[in-house]
């Protein structure tokens, strides 16, 4: 299901501002688009975990998520002014909200008796390949002149992921409430998911800057390094997604033998490596070596961090508060998508080159590192409770 999924929303989460750029639409108006799917999408996780704390089945959400993502991508397959752009992008954000929380709790609850961190390993996995593939196929389509197809695909495969939905239902999700036992109130348990959020944004501020802001410094070059054509700074993105997909299975699935902490340094460690080389190209004539050579760190970071964290917001989470949990873990990821290339852009335009940009994402990266021990507190004290 996650590579279905995924794939119909390569070439949409990718290609949709090249769309609607080629239809001469303003970049205010594109980034307007953005940013209500944001909004829309915030709606969407927390009705996701509203229903999920309820009881209910996890395919629910999935469902009233590919209604939404079908009636967005025929908006925007059709759309020629603002307000059917605008009425796309908000169903897509609605989509989005609905489907990330419900998949993302239905994960320990169909692999058990696995442990939960090896089936996160598998699905991201599926994720990454789904991504890559829809990108590539957006890419085929662009070549074509056919751009405007990704929206066909993404309505195949959403179709395709409701019929899987009705042939193979996902599991009920933990009910919360008084009578079921364990019922925390919202004070009791927040406070120790906190730091595992504000992790969430910086580490997931990451990605959203390399499909952002890297190939705009690609494009305009550094103090030493030459501007490079169009055609490498999208082989370059390329490239980082072909070594996450690699990478995911493999370094999850070692993972997943050892406590979340492990996986959560290792990454932010490796994020930090890889934006730091990212300053030091900005620097030199021969910064495209370093920029390639960035992409290594970057693609194992990133591989560490996604399903060790999802574990980690699990082992954080009382029972029957899992859909409320996994809506702010995944509502991490809209604020680093919408605020990290506002912020690009900004130390961009008013540098020139991004050394500062990349230089600021690596220190807080490592100054993430200190939301370590209080993670390691918690799920161990957690883990105790059950």
């Amino acid at each position: 299901m996650r590579l279905v999924a995924s794939f119909g929303a390569g070439g949409i989460l990718y290609l949709t501002p090249i769309v609607f750029h080629e239809a001469q639409f303003s970049a205010t108006a594109v980034g307007l688009g953005l940013a209500m799917a944001a909004l829309s999408g915030t709606i969407g996780r927390f009705a996701s975990g509203a229903l999920l704390d309820q009881g209910r089945s996890c395919g629910l959400p999935v469902l009233l998520a590919a209604l939404c993502g079908a009636a967005g991508d025929a908006c925007l397959w059709a759309a020629h002014q603002l307000p059917g752009y605008l009425v796309g992008q908000l169903l897509l954000g609605m989509a989005g909200g609905l489907y990330w929380p419900a998949v993302e709790l239905a994960v320990p609850l169909c692999a058990a008796p696995e442990p939960s961190a090896r089936g996160y390993a598998l699905v991201r996995s599926a994720d990454a390949a789904g991504v890559v593939g829809g990108t590539l196929m957006g890419a085929l389509l662009a070549a074509r002149d056919q751009l405007r197809g990704i929206y066909v695909v993404d309505i195949t495969a959403v179709l395709l992921l409701a019929v899987l939905l009705l042939c193979r239902p996902l599991p009920q999700a933990a009910r919360g409430g008084a009578a079921a036992g364990h019922r925390l109130e919202l004070g009791r348990w927040l406070p120790a998911l906190l730091p595992m959020l504000a992790l969430a944004v910086v580490a997931t501020a990451i990605p959203a800057l390399l499909q952002s802001a890297l190939p705009l410094d690609l494009l305009r070059g550094g103090l030493q390094r030459p501007a490079q054509a169009d055609h490498l700074s999208a082989l370059v993105i390329g490239l980082q997604l072909g070594l996450l997909l690699l990478m995911q299975w493999p370094v999850g699935r070692a993972l997943a033998e050892r406590p979340v902490a492990t996986g959560l340094r290792l990454s932010l460690v490796c994020l930090a490596a890889g934006t730091a080389l990212l300053a030091l190209s900005v620097l030199s004539r021969h910064g495209l070596v370093l920029v390639l050579l960035a992409l290594v760190p970057l693609a194992l970071g990133e591989a560490a961090f996604l399903p060790t964290a999802t574990e980690a917001v699990v082992e954080l989470s009382p029972p029957g508060h899992g859909g409320l949990a996994m809506a702010l873990f995944s509502q991490c990821f809209a604020i680093s998508a919408l605020v990290a290339p506002l912020l690009a852009g900004v130390l961009l335009d008013g540098q020139r080159h991004g050394a500062v940009l990349w230089a600021v994402a690596s220190v807080s990266c490592l100054l993430s590192l200190l939301l370590l021990a209080p993670i390691r507190r918690s799920t161990r004290a957690q883990a105790e409770a059950c």
